[in-house]
């Protein structure tokens, strides 16, 4: 257990937390959540002791270990064993087996073991940070945006090894549904304090709203008293017949504690601006091909059409060419074979990686949104760029100040500036935080023309994507349906378990045999959950009623309080212990079962596992 107590901390030009507390008991799993710059990597430097808060305790058990994985590679020996063994003790120094253990445990082989660091994929080079962070033992886990450049199949590995870690964690990512599926708790830094809850971020964030609804509502009601107060006062102060009367409301007014005003984050929202386009289809990709020589080729003979208003998503591991093709279809490479023909009246917006270095460091965000289209007066650019949250001042901030979270929304505003009926996309949710990839993911649904979208966000992918191209070590190939079909139909015979590769004596089953298998259980486990997910939905929206009836009775109550109508205030406070036992029943009869689609789940996950 740690303990975080009043701690306060502040820059010259920025104070992050007033009065934050955080306690973590065993076994806690946190998702830190909050936006770009409300401090969430500098709590992690104060927990590491990387850093000091103004005033405020932090405690920590004697020999309890702390350990946070660094999202750099700094790899410096010649071979994996070499560069994990660097984190033994002193004691432990001649003890290689334990890194042998440890790598095996993570999925490499014994071949591996003498391959330089460098030569393994991004994906595996976080593994092997993660390796020389676990032969240090330690109690918690700091995890700051782990998923950062890793490819689908290695964040699935990567959760579902947190999911197995008996320690504590504490976890920073934009991916919701990652964070969703490892966390035991939600914790946010909202207005400088910390607001923590058990359960996910869509708890979390409905709770959050609930309690800013009440407030406001008490707020306004104590808004109504004060002016109440004070026009009696006004009226009665001078009368000798009231004076006193006057005087004790004074007194009543003094000691009023006056509720602030919330602050509330600028959120990003914004829509693409659509050019009209009779069009059927906006692109023909037809036997497209690519390599950087002969004997390198990274896909080949692609072909479909986009149509209009539908969504194409490109998954697959990293360094298999995803980001490549994109750049092919838009133009910025060149095909070995084939061909990319866009109709007369396509018109489209590129955000890509590549882009985001082309920005002019010297510009200031609305020079470089007004470099895309001249001929919007300035008021629109400003607009813009108050839409991308550059309000004000910021407006007028150098690119080369910029974070890369705020370059990315440069580059979304320098769309929007555009007329477009045609959007690449790729990897477009890095460097943003949760709520700018709501918004993201809003605007591209609301988008009437077609996208093609590099991502390994699964959230992103199910909401969005009609079709795919998955990438596989055998190249690409097109799939006719979303995301969650890909799964049912096909799934990754590529994931990789959490235990070393092994030889199996079970005789050799074909791929088609394997994916027939995987429907079949993913039918059976559809049909196995589907009554006790509706039980349980039902049984969420009964609560959330009784909630809402709660809160209404409360405030009822509140009201009633300061009238001192002692009758009808005895009334309302049996329905408010009336409708809190109602609301413990119903969740005492939701852990059952949750806790048994939770035991259905695992052990269809284990026969998926099983078949892969």
């Amino acid at each position: 257990m740690i303990e975080l107590v009043n701690i306060s901390k502040s820059y010259p030009t920025n104070e992050l937390y007033s009065g934050l507390d955080l306690r973590l008991n065993a076994g806690n799993k946190v998702g830190l959540v909050g936006r770009n710059g409300s401090g969430k990597s500098t709590l992690f430097k104060l927990i590491l002791g990387e850093e000091q808060p103004e005033s405020g305790e932090i405690a920590i058990p004697k020999n309890y270990k702390i350990g946070a994985l660094k999202q750099y590679f700094d790899f410096t020996e010649k071979t994996l064993l070499e560069e994990t063994a660097l984190a033994l003790s002193e004691e432990d120094k001649y003890n290689i087996y334990k890194a042998e253990k440890i790598l095996f445990g993570l999925g490499f082989t014994q071949e591996d073991l003498e391959k330089a660091p460098k030569e393994f994929s991004g994906g595996y080079q976080i593994r092997i940070n993660l390796a020389k962070l676990l032969l240090t033992e330690p109690n918690m886990l700091l995890l700051d945006e782990p998923t950062n450049y890793l490819d689908i199949l290695s964040i699935r590995w990567l959760k579902a090894f947190l999911k197995s870690f008996e320690g504590e964690v504490i976890l920073i990512t934009h991916d919701r549904d990652f964070m969703d599926s490892v966390c035991t708790h939600t914790m946010g830094i909202i207005r400088k304090s910390a607001f923590m809850v058990q359960g996910g971020t869509q708890k979390f964030y409905e709770l959050l709203a609930n309690n800013e609804e009440h407030y406001e509502k008490q707020k306004i009601a104590q808004e109504k008293k004060i002016k109440e107060l004070e026009e009696f006062i006004a009226k009665n102060k001078a009368r000798a017949a009231t004076a006193t009367l006057a005087q004790s409301k004074v007194k009543i007014l003094e000691k009023m504690d006056v509720m602030d005003d919330l602050q509330y984050d600028a959120n990003l929202k914004f829509d693409f601006n659509y050019k009209e386009t009779a069009a059927k289809f906006l692109v023909e990709v037809k036997d497209v091909s690519f390599g950087y020589s002969a004997d390198t080729i990274l896909f080949k003979d692609i072909t479909f059409a986009l149509n209009k208003g539908e969504t194409i998503g490109i998954i697959g591991k990293n360094g298999k060419g995803k980001s490549t093709l994109l750049n092919v279809i838009a133009g910025e490479l060149k095909p070995l074979t084939g061909t990319v023909d866009f109709h007369s009246s396509t018109v489209f917006g590129h955000f890509g990686q590549t882009n985001i270095s082309h920005l002019n460091l010297n510009n200031t965000v609305m020079d470089e949104i007004h470099s895309t289209n001249v001929k919007l007066p300035e008021s629109t650019i400003r607009g813009i760029a108050g839409l991308m949250m550059f309000s004000g001042d910021n407006a007028k901030k150098k690119i080369s100040l910029l974070s890369g979270g705020e370059k990315s929304r440069v580059m979304l505003g320098k769309i929007i500036a555009k007329d477009v009926n045609l959007l690449f996309l790729d990897e477009p949710t890095n460097h943003l935080d949760m709520d700018s990839i709501e918004a993201l993911t809003n605007a591209i649904k609301a988008f009437e023309g077609s996208c093609i979208i590099v991502t390994h966000s699964e959230d992103l992918l199910r909401a969005v994507c009609d079709r795919l191209i998955v990438f596989t070590n055998d190249g690409a190939d097109y799939f006719n349906g979303t995301y969650d079909e890909f799964l049912e139909k096909i799934g990754w015979d590529e994931d990789d378990s959490m235990e070393q590769k092994k030889p199996k004596d079970k005789p050799k089953i074909n791929k088609k045999e394997i994916k027939k298998l995987r429907a079949a259980v993913v039918s059976e486990k559809s049909k196995a959950t589907a009554p006790l997910k509706k039980e349980i939905q039902a049984c969420e929206e009964e609560i959330l009623k009784l909630e809402a009836l709660l809160d209404e009775t409360q405030n009822e109550l509140t009201r009633l309080t300061s009238k001192g109508d002692n009758h009808a205030i005895t009334e309302v406070s049996k329905n408010v212990a009336k409708y809190e036992k109602q609301i413990e029943e119903k969740y005492e009869a939701l852990v059952p079962k949750q806790t048994q689609l939770d035991a259905l789940n695992a052990e269809f996950e284990k026969k998926l596992e099983e078949l892969s």
